[in-house]
């Protein structure tokens, strides 16, 4: 499938998004990306090791903490390329509908095992600009 359709059908159905790497500083991409993503009526999920809460929402340590009840349709990763393979095998083993991976976020092999697995895959593209150029502020 084109890589703008994927981009397209996936910020359509989407209503969930688990943020992994989500800053509680306001200054960070992280951070701003999720209040974009709030503001544009998504349910942002932060997920960060040591934030108990970012944007008026709970903070998770990693995917595994969310409830099985709450249905991610996108993971989105703020994460360094040496720690998506670990991200990935978090993602198949919590469950979503896809793999975002954030602009300087790219790692070939784990992209291609989400593939493998079901998952749709964007990789080093901002959700945040991809949403903003299709749909507006």
């Amino acid at each position: 499938m084109d890589q703008d359709v994927t981009i397209n059908e996936l910020l359509r159905k989407a209503r969930t998004i688990a943020i992994v790497g989500c800053s509680p500083k306001p200054e960070r991409d992280s951070h701003r990306v999720a209040a974009y993503l709030q503001g544009a009526g998504y349910r942002v999920i932060p997920v960060n090791p040591v934030a108990e809460e970012i944007l008026g929402e709970k903070v998770y340590p990693d995917l595994a903490s969310i409830p099985d009840e709450i249905a991610i349709d996108i993971v989105d990763v703020f994460r360094r390329p040496e720690h998506i393979p670990a991200v990935v095998d978090a993602v198949l083993d919590r469950g979503a509908d896809a793999l975002w991976l954030q602009l300087g976020c790219a790692h070939p092999e784990s992209e291609a095992r989400a593939r493998n697995a079901g998952l749709e895959v964007v990789s080093d593209r901002c959700i945040k600009i991809e949403h903003r150029h299709r749909f507006g502020d």
